[in-house]
């Protein structure tokens, strides 16, 4: 079986259209919404796949309107173009959005997946990357049973593989809008028993002229532009 492993997409529709794998089947991390132009497209590519998904902290606030509760240089970024976006979005995507379940757990041949967007203990909220201590991971786990398994998460836009204990915890990294410097979208492909971290570039210049085309005020824009070309790095 061949899966591929998709976070953190932000209605960033150009970078899906980029993906050129062959897969038995789609799982999603949550954000598929928030930030980029072009949400409903982004919800009905997942959907088409008939992805196995999870809800994100943005996916959520897109839903209920609650606060996405983002770090603070990206929470006003995060509010301004939910505001712009969300009255554009049909009921029927956001009624997906508000349907998914926040954890979720599955059996694939010889493997066990445990999927949420954050950790299992807060799967919307909690920030804990690669670098955190395995202590802070061993507690994040919470209730995951001690034993070989798979845990996919999404959340922190920084791609990672590290063992805790039999655990595998997976970070594929954003696909939509990475942060870690390198603005090539990222994603992971899980086959047979074996995980491989994977970048590609894509249009940003059609994915920021997207952007604008689609309408939010031109200081947002432009602050999710540098978002897009710079992938974090500063200048």
């Amino acid at each position: 079986m061949r899966f591929l492993i998709l976070t953190d997409i932000h209605a960033n529709v150009d970078a899906l259209e980029a993906i050129d794998e062959s897969f038995d089947s789609l799982l999603v991390l949550g954000d598929v919404v928030d930030y980029g132009p072009a949400p409903e497209d982004a919800i009905g590519w997942v959907r088409q796949r008939s992805a196995v998904s999870v809800r994100g902290n943005h996916d959520h606030a897109m839903a209920t309107g609650d606060d996405c509760r983002s770090s603070p240089l990206s929470h006003a970024l995060s509010a301004a173009t939910r505001a712009h976006f969300r009255p554009l979005l049909s009921a029927d995507a956001l009624s997906y959005l508000g349907r998914l379940p926040v954890r979720l757990s599955l059996d694939v041949a010889s493997a066990r997946f445990h999927l949420c967007h954050a950790t299992p203990r807060d799967p919307l909220y909690e920030y804990l990357d690669g670098d955190a201590s395995e202590k802070e991971w061993r507690a994040a786990l919470e209730d995951l049973p001690n034993r070989e398994a798979w845990l996919f998460v999404g959340h922190t836009h920084r791609p990672f593989v590290r063992m805790i204990g039999r655990l595998t915890v997976v970070n594929p990294g954003s696909l939509g809008m990475p942060v870690d410097g390198n603005p090539r979208a990222c994603y992971a492909v899980w086959e047979d028993g074996d995980i491989r971290l994977k970048r590609i570039p894509y249009d940003i210049d059609r994915a920021v002229t997207r952007l604008r085309a689609s309408g939010p005020a031109e200081e947002w824009a432009a602050r999710m532009a540098l978002v897009l070309r710079n992938a974090g790095r500063s200048g």
